[in-house]
């Protein structure tokens, strides 16, 4: 009688617990700032009953981990960073096809990395690539204002930037990227030498600089356009720059990995992510890209896309794995070693 009454309770636990386990798991990789990454994993779990484990990291250390996880994958989804190493992703294929029915409210720029890749990414928002500077520190320390990518290589500069490594961020590789096929490759090899020089410090994340920069830490921080702006609506003495030459942009973007475990969640996920109202909720942490869903309401405060001068971008040569790895290795034979 008493194995009996231990077996009953035993099977009456696990039928109360099942409902729990019921809903599914879904393991998130996130490449955005923290505040939406968090944002993003409630409000799924919250809708879905789908219970999230989220791991946060650059665009590029997160490609490195996909990578490195190839033959016995851990995540299922990864969401947000620039569009270029998810490009690669799915070249590598650590990346698998979706076709999510939220396709058809998308701008065609969101489509443009989905049909490249026969349905492995897809875009999620854009971003204009850019700096900001602190206004206080730049008078105080009576420097020109810079409006241009060619102001940043004034020796006035001398170690009052801050950008990161483009081999583990992806808002660095747009720079670098953008720099080439903005002045040529000589040309924007040169200018890359020219900005090394007043660089204070190279850091692993593309946001790391203009955060410095609101604190006071630094003057200028290379990041995207929206990246500035969102410090300046915090308060902080933050003005964005587009640069007058022109500029490079991210379609930021989102994949489910290969092999994922839980692939149904995954794929939950994506479409959770084109949805209109989702995307408008990027205001309540403050993130201020274009949403790629037509009916997502940007924030006033975003910056106006129309009226920056955007370059013809070539994502699917630069978010190759050739030329991205190319591009980088010559970065640090012919930058990182140089002396600042």
């Amino acid at each position: 009688m008493k194995l009996f009454r231990m077996m009953f309770f035993s099977l009456l636990f696990v039928l109360i617990a099942l409902p729990a386990f019921s809903a599914g798991r879904l393991t998130y990789y996130c490449s955005t700032d923290i505040p939406w990454c968090e944002l993003m994993k409630k409000e799924f779990e919250k809708r879905t009953g789908i219970r999230v484990a989220m791991t946060r990291a650059s665009s590029g250390e997160t490609l490195t981990k996909i990578r490195a996880e190839k033959s016995n994958p851990k995540g299922d989804v990864w969401w947000g960073g620039t569009g270029d190493p998810h490009l690669q992703a799915a070249e590598e294929g650590l990346s698998q096809p979706y076709n999510s029915p939220k396709l058809k409210e998308l701008h065609d720029w969101a489509i443009t990395p989905h049909k490249a890749t026969g349905g492995k990414t897809v875009g999620i928002y854009l971003g204009a690539l850019g700096y900001g500077y602190n206004k206080e520190l730049l008078a105080k320390k009576g420097m020109p204002v810079p409006k241009c990518w060619n102001d940043l290589l004034h020796s006035a500069y001398k170690d009052e930037i801050m950008m990161a490594y483009p081999s583990t961020s992806g808002t660095a590789y747009t720079t670098l990227a953008s720099m080439v096929q903005l002045f040529g490759e000589d040309g924007g090899f040169n200018y890359m030498k020219g900005l090394h020089r007043n660089i204070s410090q190279y850091t692993k994340s593309g946001s790391a600089g203009i955060k410095a920069s609101a604190r006071g830490e630094i003057t200028i921080g290379v990041v995207f356009v929206h990246g500035a702006v969102k410090q300046a609506v915090k308060g902080f003495p933050i003005e964005a720059v587009a640069p007058c030459e022109g500029t490079g942009y991210e379609i930021g973007s989102a994949s489910i990995i290969k092999g994922a475990r839980n692939l149904d969640s995954a794929k939950k996920f994506i479409d959770f992510a084109l949805t209109a109202d989702v995307q408008s909720m990027a205001a309540q942490v403050k993130s201020y890209q274009v949403p790629s869903n037509k009916n997502a309401v940007s924030p006033p405060e975003a910056p106006d896309v129309s009226s920056i001068k955007l370059i013809d971008y070539n994502h699917a040569l630069y978010g190759s794995k050739a030329e991205r790895t190319r591009l980088l290795k010559k970065w640090d034979a012919e930058v990182k070693v140089l002396p600042r």
